[in-house]
This record gives C-alpha cells, structure tokens and sequence, in this order.
C-alpha cells in the first residue's frame, strides 16, 4: 500500500500518440497539479478520429483484466480517484464498473469521477447499448459526473429546453446516487456563450462559457480531469473548481485558436493546427486567473 498523502488517480481512457484526447489531455493536467497518475489505455490510435487516417488497435477485455491483476498482485491499487472517459463496448462498461468495486474495497473513500462518453449535438459516437449500462450500472457508483447535454438527456431519458428543463435532468442524476452533477456545455446561453451547470448538496452553479469558432476534440476529457483535480484541492467547493476549470479550458481553447489563425487565417481549421496546447500552457493549468464567475441559481 502507498503510505503517503499525494492524491493518486487510476484513469481509463483513450490514448493517442500524436495530439491531446483521452489520457493524453488528462494525465499531463493531473500531474501538473500535483496528482499521481497510473493511466489504462483503452486503445491506442495515431491521432483521434477527426483525420483522415486512423491507425492503431484496442486492449481487450482479457487484456485490461490482467493489467488490473498486476496492480493487485504488486499491492500497488490503492487510489483516491477514479477518473473514466471513452469506452468502446458495453462489456468493456461493465468491466469498468467492477473495477470500481474492487478499487473500493481496498479504498472505500475513493472518489470515482465518471465523463459518460456518448456522443454530442444530438448524434451518438458509440453503439447504443452502451447507454443502459451507463445509465443503470455505471452512474450510480458515480461521485461526481461530468456528461454534456446530449449525453446527460440520454441518461436520463429527459429533454432540457431551458435551464428549469437542465435543473430537472441535474436532479434526477442526483436521485440515481450522484453526489456531484456537473453539465460540462449546454446549448441555454446565447449566440456568444454556452452555459455550464455544476450542482452538489443542495447547491447549484451556473457559469457563461463563451463560444469559440471551432471544433475542438479531447476538451471533455480535459474538463473532467480539471474537476477532479480542483475538487480535491478546494475540498470540493464547487463554485470555485467551476471557475478554475472553465478559467483553465479557454486560456488553453483561446490560445489554441489564436495560434491556429496565425497560420490558417480563415475557413476551417484542420485537426493537427487545433490540438490542444497543453504543455504551452503548463503555468496557465497550475494557476488559472479566474475572468468568469459561477452564479449561484436559488
């Protein structure tokens, strides 16, 4: 067993070699704000899947059953998080969901943080069976989620036309045994801005996330680690891991952009000129200067 007080985190992603999604826009993160991170790569792919060509393979289930093995047999599965973001298969779903067991029983304190990858705009990217599993096994041994619209509509089986519409969705995760319900981007804002929604023990949080003209991969799974993380080191005050987490994202989406502009000054942008810039940004992600501040909804 570990013995001393640094948060440890097991995640379960996807990883890329070239470029931020998955594991690669979480454990850099995580790391930085001084968590160890012991990472499961679900697959490994060239690039994620906006280019054109994708190479790569898939751990299979027997696969990750034996890297778990491991880190029992080495008594070295004691963590204080868990962090999952993309699974591909129903089964490699409710694979996770014993692992949570099991990590649990040598930790009962561990906090599992659950990015229900679904799909986004109204259209899923992985097989719809995956969503039963989600909404009946995996969310309820959840602590804190982080779905966006689409896939916290998809749970709940709910639509969010306005933010009372959100506020119901929000309180029927928190009845499946969520402590923390957090909508990473909801379409309720304006033309400029998307609203985030963070709510927890009788709290809720709105907080403007202002639009950007691009599209952006691996941002989900960087907001879910920055959860995590500010959650631990405020003590779960969630107003302010709202504001550090969003401050965080558009330093990192703002300077991505511009630097994409710089060299592509109009029409779309490809996907290598719009990967996150992380490692830039190391001192932004250890000290967010918050500019946006979560509203407090009564």
């Amino acid at each position: 067993m570990i013995a001393d007080s640094t948060p440890r985190v097991l995640s379960i992603q996807s990883h890329v070699v070239h470029g931020y999604v998955g594991n690669k826009s979480a454990v850099f993160p995580l790391q930085v704000l001084g968590f160890e991170v012991d990472s499961i790569n679900t697959v490994q792919f060239s690039t994620h899947t906006a280019y054109q060509h994708i190479k790569g393979n898939v751990l299979q289930n027997e696969e990750m059953e034996e890297l778990i093995q491991g880190l029992v047999l080495n008594q070295v599965d004691y963590f204080t998080h868990f962090l999952t973001g993309y699974s591909r298969s129903p089964d490699s779903l409710k694979q996770i969901a014993e692992i949570i067991k099991k990590l649990r029983q040598k930790n009962p304190n561990l906090i599992y943080v659950c990015d229900p990858v679904m799909g986004d705009n109204g259209k899923m990217y992985v097989p719809e069976d995956i969503l039963p599993v989600y909404r009946d096994t995996v969310v309820p041994l959840a602590d804190i989620i982080t779905p966006n619209q689409f896939e916290a509509e998809l749970i709940t089986g709910m639509k969010m036309n306005d933010l009372n519409g959100a506020l119901k969705v929000i309180r029927a995760l928190h009845e499946k045994g969520v402590k923390t319900v957090v909508l990473s981007s909801t379409d309720l804002g304006d033309d400029k801005n998307m609203i985030g929604l963070a709510s927890t023990q009788g709290s809720c949080y709105k907080i403007d996330i202002p639009k950007v003209d691009a599209t952006y991969t691996g941002t989900g799974d960087l907001f879910a680690a920055l959860f995590l993380a500010w959650s631990h080191k405020t003590n779960n005050d969630i107003k302010l891991t709202l504001e550090k987490t969003i401050a965080t994202l558009q330093s990192i989406v703002n300077d991505t952009y511009e630097k994409a502009r710089a060299i592509q000054p109009a029409g779309k942008i490809p996907p290598a000129l719009i990967e996150l810039r992380l490692v830039q940004n190391k001192s932004i992600i250890e000290d967010p200067k918050i500019t946006i501040h979560a509203v407090e909804i009564k």
